[in-house]
């Protein structure tokens, strides 16, 4: 009997230490410690203002770092879209640098050979009465540019190139697919293309104290005669109008919707033309259904016939711009 109740005694301390060992292994540290844990976890949101302001010993709301949500809010409307602003080039679009090409070395080229027809016209304005013809006759279109403001001052640049210059291809002229000439050159022949007369109202119309951010010298598709033209499009008060050989009226490009504009020149060099990415495509347009400014009267004016210049091929632009770059 003595045996029987020492081994019964041994295994309830036994069994009394192990129930105390996994009491001991369950209990949580933060117990031990005092520290009252709560039964069920909620999940927890922070703004990220709140979790900023914890970082850096702050309340939410004090001055400091202040993004732009400082609360959390779920909402199913559709973002805002950004807002554009609007382009600052002809027709509306944006323009990016174009890649060197043949467009630059022609650029560069006319620009080189008009920087040295300024010595001559800077001489003429010292003695006039030793000028030469077409150098004088240039500051005459100026003077007569200057007397005058707004569009008026450009129609009659305008009109005074068209009616200066006959419209001659580059072939029948120089004998080559396309030479672009500086402003005296052409205005001492008397005869170009269309690039021609754009480039000679450029340079008056500089002389004549327009900005050289508000010139654009353009070349565009005209799907109207399916052939690429040259045009000078010039801002005036916030506008861009545009200079055509085919026409004495100025037009704004808004109201040419058969040009599909390509490059842009200026004193920056070359730009392409590229549609806003909010921008849909262009609509296509029919030749029967183009409405343009009304041709200048050749005898009247001493324009080119307007025949004669819808065979002009602008800077001889391929079918594909990527063969110029």
């Amino acid at each position: 009997m003595l045996l029987l109740a020492l081994v019964l005694a041994a295994a309830a301390t036994t069994s009394a230490v192990a129930r105390q060992n996994t009491k001991k292994a369950v209990r949580p540290p933060e117990a031990a410690q005092g520290i009252n844990v709560p039964t069920t976890a909620h999940a927890r949101f922070f703004t990220i203002n709140q979790v900023l302001a914890n970082r850096d010993g702050q309340r939410p709301g004090a001055p400091g770092l202040q993004l732009a949500a400082t609360t959390m809010t779920l909402t199913d409307e559709p973002a805002a879209a950004p807002r554009l602003l609007p382009p600052s080039e002809p027709f509306g679009l944006a323009t990016f640098r174009a890649p060197e090409g043949l467009l630059w070395v022609k650029w560069r080229e006319v620009e080189r050979r008009m920087q040295a027809e300024a010595w001559e016209i800077a001489l003429c304005q010292t003695d006039r009465e030793a000028c030469s013809p077409h150098a004088l006759f240039f500051l005459r279109i100026v003077d007569s540019a200057q007397a005058r403001g707004g569009r008026a001052r450009l129609e009659v640049v305008n009109r005074a190139v068209n009616a200066a210059i006959r419209y001659t291809s580059d072939y029948a002229q120089h004998g080559v697919a396309d030479l672009w000439t500086p402003p005296l050159a052409t205005l001492a022949s008397g005869r170009g293309d269309c690039e021609d007369y754009a480039i000679a109202k450029y340079a008056l119309l500089r002389a004549a104290g327009i900005a050289d951010d508000d010139l654009r010298l353009l070349l565009v598709r005209d799907r109207a005669v399916r052939q690429d033209h040259a045009v000078l499009a010039v801002r005036e008060d916030g506008q861009w109008l545009v200079l055509d050989n085919r026409h004495s009226m100025l037009a704004e490009p808004n109201r040419l919707p058969q040009f599909a504009p390509l490059f842009a020149i200026d004193h920056n060099g070359v730009s392409l033309f590229a549609a806003p990415y909010a921008q849909g495509p262009a609509p296509a347009v029919r030749p029967a259904a183009v409405t343009a400014p009304p041709a200048a009267d050749p005898k009247k004016q001493g324009a080119p016939d307007v025949n004669a210049a819808a065979h002009d091929r602008a800077a001889r632009l391929p079918p594909s711009t990527s063969d110029l770059l």
